[in-house]
């Protein structure tokens, strides 16, 4: 990595590294699918009335939208809710790579090396480590939704790959347009009209911080720096040390 990536890395380290500490807290006052649903909803407005649509097929949008965002953070807001540890979670997260190493190879006929497949066993490994070492810390149902949550992260990086060269701030700003009315009707359904309408009536000031850095920080800045990553570098996301290591969303 040139130096330019390495610095552009680090943000991005900075910017998801706590992130995850943020999550738990906007979970203590707002119920999961409904911090998703405000989230975005803050991530693309009003930015999206001054932001050039991006210069990509719809579909690929949606993909983008219903992939990274809405299907990583609604079972990874979950995950956390049901009892997955704000730490476990950073590391279970980084299964993404595992995930996108294999969909790379299904999706965009990327070869796996035989150093792919010794990166995959001893992902493998870690994992079930995990999961049978954190048992008294988090619950079976959170590990499970974190990873189907990495699965989802590394579809996204498969679609922004496929994307080629694209300007990475109109697609996370017009992305975001996508995930509100999902996670809506999900929080009507899972959470029901009183809980939404206590949460909102009663949103305590952490909560409102914490939405305010998962839409400017974590997903303005922190994805279109990612996507700008995984555009400039060849899809290698085994290299990743960092929404890798500390990378979270």
């Amino acid at each position: 990595m040139s130096p330019k990536d390495l610095l552009l890395a680090f943000v991005v380290i900075l910017a998801w590294g706590v992130n995850f500490v943020v999550i738990k807290v906007g979970l203590h006052g707002v119920p999961p699918m409904l911090l998703g649903a405000l989230r975005f909803t803050l991530a693309a407005f009003p930015a999206v009335f001054f932001v050039k649509r991006p210069s990509v097929p719809l579909r690929w949008l949606f993909a983008y939208g219903l992939s990274i965002s809405l299907g990583q953070f609604a079972f990874l807001f979950y995950a956390m809710y049901v009892g997955m540890p704000a730490g476990l979670a950073s590391l279970v997260l980084q299964a993404q790579a595992f995930f996108t190493l294999i969909f790379a190879a299904m999706f965009l006929r990327e070869r796996i090396r035989a150093a792919n497949l010794v990166g995959l066993v001893i992902a493998a490994g870690g994992l079930a480590l995990i999961g049978l070492q954190g048992g008294h810390a988090m619950t079976f149902a959170g590990f499970a939704l974190t990873l189907v949550a990495a699965a989802m992260w590394a579809l996204g990086n498969v679609v922004t790959k496929r994307m080629g060269r694209v300007d990475l701030v109109s697609l996370v700003v017009w992305a975001s347009l996508i995930p509100p009315l999902p996670f809506l009707a999900l929080s009507l359904v899972f959470e029901g009209p009183h809980r939404i309408e206590a949460s909102l009536r009663s949103i305590p000031a952490l909560s409102v911080f914490a939405i305010a850095y998962l839409a400017f920080v974590a997903t303005l800045i922190g994805y279109s720096l990612w996507g700008k990553l995984l555009t400039r570098l060849r899809l290698r996301p085994t290299s990743c040390t960092g929404d890798c290591g500390a990378l979270a969303v």
